[in-house]
């Protein structure tokens, strides 16, 4: 943050009129932190409105959230924690309208065994996060022979009635986002960027990569209007994809799925069949330590369940864990915006268990990347969850002081080993 009137970093060491400004390091990292949040919420309001939801409180928030930001318009710290947590309200309020958007367009998702690897012929990979440019390529692509994969935070649009009916929606290619430039150059066909967490591509597979919405990259062609013909003309150019399965995974564990197992689970943990539930996901990332969360689920007790979303999930996705009693122990509930499918089912097992979320035998394990996961945190704040471990480092935005009113107030913890957490958390 720049002080207008030192002409310095506010805070920072060259400013000299810190006590006049009333600009300090606390307020500037509690700023940040309110405009990264407001970029994640943003991404979730735009995909709303993409299927034509629109919420006006959230979107006057916009407003208060960016002006309170200004240079010399406010300097009270407690002011700005308040605003931190209504960021979280409104993160909350646009992740249900976005969950009830695709639902009314794409149905409920279901439970649903997606297949990893290539089928031969000619493909289309798609990653980003917009399931209505997804939607629209499958419908075009009708009829033409290609195959169409989703990569990172679209696997989980197979769950999604409306969208696994098109049968050459054939399965997932690749893992996360940080991995697409080693993926994509080995994926022989078209790729389509839809959203956020799209990389700058190498020469290597520039020619055959497209993007479309929000997503532009340098020397990429841009589709307009949802018009798929030149990806689906690339595609059909280019030579076919071998035929190379590989493993299987789960997707679709949408609340209402979950929810639908309520009886079955409640009865589970009072027979002692299941200890705890763990949400381990999130944003992934390339930064040395997040192999923690593949060991962590690897190590946790056999009577122990894990709920996970978001690209985070690719750490551990692919691990057969079994079940307890017909209950899957590995439930990928879907994108990170189905956070809000999290909240309800640890709401609904707080209101079976008449007992507060806090007092529930669930503990949340999260790999944070990005602004989105800034905006869910502070959900998560502005619900009153405690307890929660972060990683694989703390936010550097977030400074001391305001570290210390978080760990006071809700016990904010980073992580540390996998053996240590599970011991701390089981006993």
């Amino acid at each position: 943050m720049f002080c207008y009137q030192c002409e310095q970093t506010a805070g920072g060491t060259g400013c000299t009129k810190a006590g006049v400004c009333g600009k300090n390091e606390d307020i500037a990292g509690l700023q940040d932190t309110l405009i990264f949040a407001l970029k994640g919420i943003a991404a979730y309001a735009y995909h709303a409105r993409e299927l034509g939801a629109v919420d006006e409180q959230v979107d006057a928030f916009f407003s208060e959230g960016l002006f309170s930001t200004l240079t010399n318009v406010n300097f009270n710290l407690e002011n700005h924690i308040e605003l931190l947590l209504k960021a979280g309200e409104m993160n909350l309020r646009v992740m249900e309208l976005l969950d009830k958007a695709h639902v009314e367009r794409f149905g409920a998702p279901q439970p649903t065994k997606v297949q990893v690897g290539t089928k031969a012929g000619p493909g289309i990979v798609v990653t980003g996060h917009d399931l209505l440019d997804l939607y629209e390529l499958l419908k075009q692509t009708e009829g033409t022979g290609i195959n169409v994969y989703t990569h990172g935070e679209m696997l989980p649009a197979h769950g999604y009635p409306e969208l696994k009916k098109f049968p050459h929606l054939v399965g997932n290619y690749g893992t996360a986002w940080q991995n697409q430039r080693k993926e994509f150059e080995a994926f022989s066909g078209a790729i389509l960027g839809t959203t956020n967490c799209v990389l700058i591509p190498k020469d290597s597979y520039k020619d055959r990569m497209f993007t479309c919405g929000i997503a532009e990259l340098p020397g990429v062609p841009h589709i307009k209007d949802r018009n798929f013909a030149p990806v689906i003309e690339k595609a059909l150019a280019l030579p076919p994809l071998p035929e190379s399965p590989g493993p299987t995974t789960m997707t679709g564990f949408h609340h209402q799925a979950v929810l639908s197992l309520a009886d079955k689970i409640i009865e589970a943990v009072k027979a002692g069949k299941i200890r705890h539930f763990f949400l381990v996901g999130g944003c992934d990332g390339a930064k040395p330590g997040r192999n923690y969360y593949t060991e962590f689920v690897e190590k946790l007790p056999r009577n122990c369940v894990v709920l996970t979303l978001g690209c985070g999930k690719y750490r551990f996705n692919y691990l057969d864990l079994g079940d307890i009693d017909g209950i899957p122990r590995l439930l990928d509930m879907g994108q990170c915006n189905n956070a809000y499918s999290a909240v309800q089912v640890a709401v609904a097992l707080a209101k079976a268990f008449d007992c507060g979320v806090n007092d529930l035998p669930l503990s949340l394990v999260l790999s944070w990347f990005e602004q989105k996961a800034v905006a869910i945190l502070l959900t998560l704040l502005h619900l009153g969850i405690k307890n929660i471990r972060l990683g694989p480092s703390l936010p550097a935005f977030l400074t001391p002081n305001v570290l210390k009113v978080l760990q006071e107030n809700y016990n904010i913890q980073p992580i540390t080993t996998p053996e240590a957490d599970i011991q701390a958390i089981l006993g």
